[in-house]
């Protein structure tokens, strides 16, 4: 029978691996670098869009390319800063997100002449991804061209550049023929001029083998400022300069090619996605719909906390930046804080409670902590203790936290008292024990913190503990009677009484080709359809925090294919059908947390200390995490297998050991840097 069994089991990761590699269009080229070889019948028609931004810019490009490997691009350019109108009295404010904006086609584009004839771009044989999207074409008339788009890091510019080769064995002149227009509109801000141009020289003679560049720019200037121009690659190297900051930072290694490139991914996407406001860097969801503005979701709970790990000083203002503002709405009457701040805060707020203040008590300890800088976590100290506070007050008589909403805004219903506030709630209890002792702080508060927690985690179990469909796991609200992806949050805060319940429901019930889906709902299909990528996120990091290590593992690397190497690419994304999967940057954040906080099961236990329980699959023999920023440090962290222990080895940036020790599986290792 166990043969038999075991037989059963290879068959079907078979066939698994056998329909992640159907669902393959792209490759790993380099461990930087996604691939999509065109030439392959199976990758056209194929057609995609990729997001990238700068501090004042953000531009998502779109690329179709058809059955004969033709290709039409279409660029839509978002100038954040600047509005061009803005309606704070209408009621529908949201619908007046009212950025300078505009969709170019390959109509914008410099004409080139060979000779008699303009020259037309031959078939695509290939795109890359690399933190930048890049477009070859074969040649024609023995002309190769290699077309690459990028933000500008600092202006408000987005550029296309042109490479093109001489292939042929006879040299060749190029005519450029320049398009430069100029477009005035009159914005909330002043008058704003858009500006499309290119450096293209007017004649070049292309000897055989060598290649020629130039760029096309889209640029935008207010009022009185000076013309945005390109002399050469400034802006390319400027892009380079952040990819290679990023690539040199929280490096992940497993024996997994795909999840280390998508980790990498997720730290460009997590990390470009800041830009300058009035109320300094913040840091922005994007999505063509989202700039200059943040949420006590997406920024405050989701990727604030990760960037202490990254060291991206730029990251780091930005996540301070948010819970300074959300700490200027603290209150002495403890009403709700308003959940988002758009359009530079200059939207009018929203009293909804979506249960807001556990969000960033959450994220907040969490920043505070991972930071190692005593200054930063006593200035949050009093945001954190307003929120725990405001929760508190929030109790209904069955001890638990009640909400009007949750992240998903009235989206679905919630109930009254919803399982994500409480449980967010009483991670932030724990998170604040240990922040407070870093602190100093008062021992009778601690404690108080302490037993408000252990009384929280019994509401819990006892208010939402429920046998759903013969799954022992947890209702999301009272009325409640259907799965749904929260359901995860328990584990991510350490709360395991129902793990194995809450894992089955989770992947057995809840899974599809696309992740977690929102809820299984056999009576509305339509929200059986729903998908959004963090709940996936947030279920992965609590399933490995509860031990489902190779369960886990084949669902990630199941999501991870499908993410990276797919047909939607190269990012993790938001939601579908709502946002037709926009890659919204703080879910790429999420990504990485699965790794730092659920692979190796770090937990900060101090502004210089952590704990870790790390989740070494059974098929790898190592992983580790490098250069990591936390905690005041810069260090490695590495689990290697030996025999049947786990070999956990901790070394500053200097190789000097920290840390070293053999453990079982499933034990938890406890790390002190001062």
């Amino acid at each position: 029978m166990m043969v038999i069994k075991n037989i059963l089991v290879i068959s079907a990761l078979l066939v698994s691996q056998w329909q992640i590699a159907q669902e393959k269009h792209w490759s790993i080229n380099k461990s930087d670098e996604i691939r999509l070889d065109v030439t392959q019948s199976n990758n056209h028609p194929y057609q995609d869009n990729m997001e990238l931004s700068g501090k004042r810019v953000s531009g998502i490009v779109t690329y179709a390319i058809n059955d004969k490997r033709e290709v039409a691009v279409s660029r839509e350019i978002f100038f954040p800063q600047l509005r061009t109108f803005l309606k704070t009295n209408d009621p529908d404010w949201k619908a007046y997100r009212a950025y300078l904006k505009e969709t170019y086609s390959d109509e914008i584009l410099p004409s080139i002449a060979l000779g008699d004839r303009i020259y037309v771009p031959g078939p695509v044989s290939e795109v890359s991804i690399n933190g930048m999207l890049t477009l070859k074409h074969e040649a024609v008339d023995g002309v190769a061209l290699t077309r690459t788009f990028f933000p500008s890091m600092s202006q408000r510019l987005f550029v296309e550049q042109w490479t093109l080769t001489n292939t042929g064995t006879s040299s060749i002149v190029l005519k450029g023929g320049r398009k430069e227009t100029k477009s005035m509109t009159e914005g909330a801000k002043g008058n704003y001029a858009i500006y499309i141009d290119s450096n293209i020289k007017d004649e070049v003679t292309l000897l055989p083998g060598k290649s020629y560049t130039f760029s096309i720019g889209i640029s935008a200037t207010m009022n009185d400022e000076e013309r945005i121009q390109i002399s050469g690659n400034e802006f390319y190297k400027e892009r380079l300069s952040f990819l290679d900051q990023m690539k040199n930072s929280l490096e992940l290694v497993t024996p997994d090619p795909t999840l280390n490139t998508l980790f990498g991914f997720s730290k460009i996407r997590a990390s470009e996605s800041i830009f300058e406001s009035k109320l300094g860097l913040i840091h922005s969801p994007g999505g063509g719909r989202y700039y200059v503005g943040f949420w006590a979701n997406d920024q405050a709970e989701y990727v604030g906390p990760f960037f202490p790990y990254l060291g991206y000083a730029t990251g780091n203002e930005a996540s301070l930046n948010v819970y300074r503002i959300f700490d200027k709405e603290t209150n002495d009457s403890y009403t709700n804080l308003p959940y988002s701040f758009e359009m530079e805060g200059d939207a009018p707020k929203s009293t909804l409670d979506r249960g807001d203040a556990a969000m960033i008590a959450y994220g907040a300890t969490q920043f505070a902590l991972a930071s190692g800088d005593k200054n930063i976590a006593k200035e949050l100290w009093p945001l954190i203790t307003w929120c725990l506070e405001y929760n508190r007050r929030q109790l209904n008589d069955s001890g638990v936290v009640v909400s009007k909403s949750d992240e998903m805004e009235g989206r679905i219903p919630t109930g009254t008292a919803n399982l994500s506030t409480s449980s967010l709630y009483y991670g932030a209890l724990g998170l604040a024990v240990s922040l407070g002792r870093s602190l100093n702080e008062n021992s009778k508060t601690l404690q108080t913190y302490s037993r408000q927690a252990k009384t929280l985690k019994k509401a819990i179990e006892s208010y939402f503990g429920a046998t759903i469909e013969g799954i022992e796991t947890y209702k999301y609200y009272k009325e409640h009677t259907k799965l749904r992806h929260w359901i995860c949050l328990p584990l991510v805060v350490g709360i395991y009484d129902r793990k194995e319940g809450t894992t089955k429901a989770l992947f057995d019930k809840l899974w599809s080709e696309n992740g977690v889906h929102v809820e299984k709902n056999d009576e509305n299909k339509a929200i059986s359809e729903i998908f959004w990528d963090r709940g996936t996120l947030y279920a992965l990091r609590g399933t490995f925090l509860a031990g489902s290590t190779e369960e886990s593992l084949e669902k990630l690397d199941e999501f991870s294919n499908k993410r990276l190497l797919g047909d939607r690419v190269p990012y993790v994304v938001e939601a579908f059908p709502e946002g037709n999967m926009a890659q919204l940057s703080a879910e790429s954040g999420l990504y990485c947390r699965v790794f730092t906080e659920g692979v190796f099961g770090i937990v900060p236990t101090g502004l210089h200390s952590f704990k870790s329980t790390p989740r070494l699959p059974k098929e790898w023999d190592h992983m580790a995490l490098k250069k990591i920023k936390a905690f005041g440090e810069n260090f490695d962290i590495s689990i290697v297998r030996k025999a049947k222990k786990l070999h956990v080895k901790v070394v500053d940036g200097g190789n000097k050991t920290i840390y070293e020790k053999y453990i079982r599986e499933g034990d938890t290792v406890h790390v002190h840097f001062k």
